[in-house]
């Protein structure tokens, strides 16, 4: 059935749920509730309070609600919930087959997912596991042979676990796609409807993000029936407690100089940065490491454990600037980052939105600043389009500094200037004053060996050993033949 025919829109200021203003009165149980305690939960945000409700009633659910408001706490604890009767401590793997299925666009919103049910599920006696690709595949499998009720996973590591049947999903009962219009935008469609064709009917299915275009409503009608729509903010709306600025550059070049400017004007302690391009990225750390702002990046060619080692860093405050390509842009959560800075204004208008909203979570404030030149006055129409509002914008005067090569390599020269100033492979002219016994011929090897006085046979044709160096090639030959002849013939003349 499309969702187009069954939508039901719940609005959070005019729902039925605003009068939930503490987790136990969704009627959670007492094990899920423990664990929300301990983790500082005090009141659920208005997403939770829309959503956890309907999904503890099995109904489907297309929810979307801005960065930074618990979307995943909206799905998790009524998920926990549902599958509580299925717990127990069998040591079997037959007995915790996979309940429910979580698909995210990236590894490390997979592991943040990952972290957040296994905090929630602690005392229920659940088991949740995560897969995802660029790591060693093996201790997944030992994962997966003990069993999980709750699997969350990339969509191409999971068909891998697939085709090597370490994974069955014939009991899955849930179906949550979180950021689903990321993935449409890496192309996982194809793997999704793999996917979707594994599981079970009827089933409980979820699609939850920040952003909801019109591929995504496309998708659910494909997916979802009669879905219940849940937006608590204006579509594609930013958070309010973010401040947004423009800063305008004369150049390309100019940009990374801002950056610096900024991050050293305004006194950050902590930000993020973001590149379009992972040679971007990696080049714009280098520079600003060599300034001394301790600045390190991670981007899709860095190994899994590199990039978690350095979100691990920056999360501790040992790295004060992170600069990173869009793989950070969803997933990321740190508590009480300060800023956002965008180096490059991002070629799909939706993801600054999950740009910035890495900043200014759970309420707290935070400032997402921008630096564009005039070729990206493009990508500033797009964005300002998609918000509906103008973004505040002023100019920034800095100095296009020249690109400084990192300790020790600053008098090597470049490349273009190496091979100009190579000597050609090509043949020369023989210098004289050669060795004795060295060729003349630059294409002939002869090693020098030194002159050893030979007994003199006599006659006009002996001659001795050392020769003269400028002697031809041949005639050195047509001696060395004659002395070792008369050599063997015992001295004798011929």
């Amino acid at each position: 059935m499309p969702a187009s025919a069954s939508l039901i829109a719940v609005n959070f200021n005019r729902g039925r749920f605003h009068n939930l203003s503490t987790f136990s009165d969704f009627g959670l149980a007492e094990p899920v509730l423990r664990a929300v305690s301990e983790l500082g939960y005090a009141e659920p945000t208005p997403i939770q309070q829309q959503a956890i409700p309907v999904v503890m009633t099995g109904r489907d659910v297309m929810g979307a609600a801005q960065t930074g408001t618990g979307k995943t706490a909206g799905f998790a604890l009524p998920i926990l919930q549902r599958l509580l009767p299925a717990a127990n401590n069998s040591a079997s793997p037959a007995r915790h087959p996979v309940r429910a299925l979580v698909l995210a666009p990236t590894r490390e919103l997979a592991d943040q997912i990952f972290v957040n049910f296994r905090d929630y599920a602690k005392y229920t006696g659940l088991r949740v596991a995560v897969v995802y690709g660029g790591v060693d595949i093996n201790p997944q499998y030992a994962a997966l042979r003990k069993g999980c009720e709750v699997l969350i996973a990339t969509p191409g590591r999971l068909l891998d676990h697939v085709g090597q049947k370490t994974v069955n999903l014939s009991q899955a009962e849930i179906l949550v796609l979180d950021e689903a219009d990321r993935m449409l935008d890496m192309g996982f469609l194809p793997d999704i409807q793999r996917i979707t064709a594994l599981l079970p009917t009827p089933r409980q299915n979820l699609l939850f993000s920040a952003t909801f275009a019109n591929e995504i409503r496309k998708l659910a009608g494909t997916i979802l029936t009669a879905p219940v729509v849940i937006e608590v903010a204006a579509r594609n709306a930013t958070a309010d407690n973010v401040e947004q600025l423009i800063f305008r550059v004369g150049s390309v070049e100019a940009k990374r100089s801002a950056v610096s400017k900024l991050i050293i004007d305004r006194n950050l302690a902590q930000v993020l940065v973001f590149s379009n391009t992972k040679i971007g990225a990696g080049r714009l750390a280098r520079q600003l490491d060599l300034e001394g702002l301790n600045a390190a990046a991670i981007h899709g060619d860095k190994s899994q454990q590199e990039r978690l080692a350095t979100l691990e860093a920056f999360k501790k405050g040992e790295i004060r600037v992170l600069v990173a390509t869009d793989v950070a842009a969803r997933g990321l959560d740190i508590v009480e980052l300060p800023a956002v800075i965008n180096y490059d204004l991002p070629f799909q208008a939706e993801d600054y939105i999950h740009r910035i909203g890495r900043t200014g979570r759970a309420g707290a404030s935070g400032v997402a600043l921008s630096v564009m030149s005039p070729v990206d006055e493009r990508l500033l129409v797009e964005i300002e389009k998609l918000l509906k509002r103008k973004l505040p914008s002023e100019n920034i005067e800095v100095v296009a500094a020249a690109r400084r090569e990192p300790p020790g390599r600053v008098d090597r020269p470049r490349r273009a200037e190496r091979e100009r100033n190579a000597p050609r492979a090509v043949a020369k002219a023989a210098p004289v004053g050669r060795m004795p016994g060295q060729s003349d011929d630059p294409f002939f090897f002869e090693p020098y060996r030194p002159a050893q006085p030979v007994e003199d046979v006599g006659g006009d044709d002996a001659q001795p050993a050392a020769t003269s160096a400028l002697d031809s090639r041949a005639g050195r030959q047509q001696r060395h033949a004659k002395t070792q002849l008369a050599a063997l013939l015992g001295g004798k003349k011929f």
